[in-house]
């Protein structure tokens, strides 16, 4: 009896694994392959840029302070503008100081004219010495008065040098041609030499961005110094807008930052409309060693797993995932380093539910099918 009982319970056993088998096949079968929507994946040209915080500078700036002492007598310029190198910009009371250059040409004039007298004594002396009718010590104390003359009008020279200095620092004039800041002084104010400031003057055009960049860049930019491009340097303003010249490295400078490991670089940029001003700051954007002609697929067709990225390749019926290495966006497209080759068909949609190996058709995903037949629909009922 037990023996039976056995063979029954194993008899159900058997039917069981056969019914779950055969269902389980059935249910295998049944999977359809998935339907995605492909891309091939081309080459394009791709410019992206790294892009670098920076503050626009005059490339030349300078304090203007008086080197002589007074009172300011003239103010001869609008604050705010563009003066031309040499132009008056202020004048000290200089009454005293052309009263002392005409002083020391009167000096020189004195000189000149003893060392003329000296010289005629001399010359008599050395003909009656000829003639034995004056004494030696007569004639060497004649040429001693020479020497003196000489070095008397040597002097006087250089008293009518200094009081002609003084008196041209009596009016203090544009060192080059930029645009004058907003007077430190007024008119009547009492300056020191030195000390007072006056004013501020700065280039406008060209004008630089001064940008800090890690030691690790230092051989990168010594190379866009030596050959560049018109595309190699833009600027990005404040507002976001890009600036509409490109520049080139002005210079760089001498050592790196103990404290950061940085070092400064200073990009030159035209600026004839004065758009940029000193001391406003701006984003530069340095072209990338990357950039030229890659591969590019659309940026939806990839997947982030773990912080790594991957793709769907279509080989005929399967599904291939590779991983891959992005470069930068550019617009709706992602730019692919390595793991994509020209020419691969990119599964774009119906990858979501995808795995390695899996089997796909050519078609318009579910949901795509399913969009387009309720846009369709609508449409129909709106007409």
């Amino acid at each position: 009896m037990k023996n039976t009982y056995n063979y029954c319970i194993a008899a159900l056993a058997l039917l069981s694994v056969s019914a779950c088998k055969s269902k389980s096949g059935k249910q295998a079968a049944a999977m359809p392959p998935t339907p995605v929507n492909v891309i091939e994946a081309k080459k394009a040209d791709a410019l992206y840029y790294d892009k670098y915080q920076g503050t626009v500078v005059a490339l030349n700036n300078v304090e203007l302070r008086s080197q002589v002492s007074g009172f300011i007598t003239g103010i001869f310029f609008k604050e705010g503008t563009v003066v031309t190198k040499g132009t008056p910009l202020y004048e000290i009371d200089k009454r005293k100081y052309e009263a002392a250059y005409q002083q020391a040409q009167a000096n020189l004039i004195s000189a000149k004219a003893n060392l003329s007298k000296a010289q005629k004594d001399i010359d008599r002396y050395d003909m009656l010495l000829k003639n034995d009718a004056v004494a030696r010590q007569t004639v060497d104390q004649a040429a001693a008065a020479y020497e003196t003359a000489k070095s008397q009008v040597a002097v006087a020279k250089a008293g009518v040098e200094s009081a002609g200095t003084d008196l041209s620092y009596a009016t203090i004039r544009a060192p080059f041609t930029g645009r004058i800041g907003i007077s430190q002084v007024k008119l009547g104010a009492q300056v020191s030499p030195g000390t007072t400031l006056l004013n501020t003057i700065s280039s406008g055009n060209p004008i630089g961005i001064d940008v800090v960049v890690n030691e690790q860049d230092i051989n990168r930019f010594y190379k866009l110094q030596k050959a560049y491009t018109d595309t190699t340097f833009k600027l990005q303003l404040a507002d976001g807008n890009i600036y509409n010249k490109t520049g080139k490295i002005f210079a760089i400078d001498r050592g790196v930052t103990d404290q950061s490991g940085s070092i400064k670089v200073r990009v030159e940029f035209a600026n004839p409309n004065d758009e940029l001003k000193d001391g406003m700051s701006g984003v530069l954007q340095v072209l990338n060693d990357n950039s030229g002609n890659r591969v590019q697929i659309p940026y939806k067709a990839i997947t982030e797993q773990m912080g790594e990225f991957f793709v769907f390749i279509s080989k005929d019926t399967v599904a291939e995932q590779r991983k891959v290495v992005l470069g930068p966006r550019i617009q709706a497209n992602v730019v692919i380093m390595d793991g994509v080759q020209q020419g691969d068909k990119v599964i774009t949609e119906g990858f979501q539910r995808l795995r390695d190996g899996g089997k796909i058709t050519l078609g318009p995903p579910a949901g795509a099918a399913a969009q387009g037949k309720d846009g369709a629909k609508a449409g129909a009922q709106a007409k």
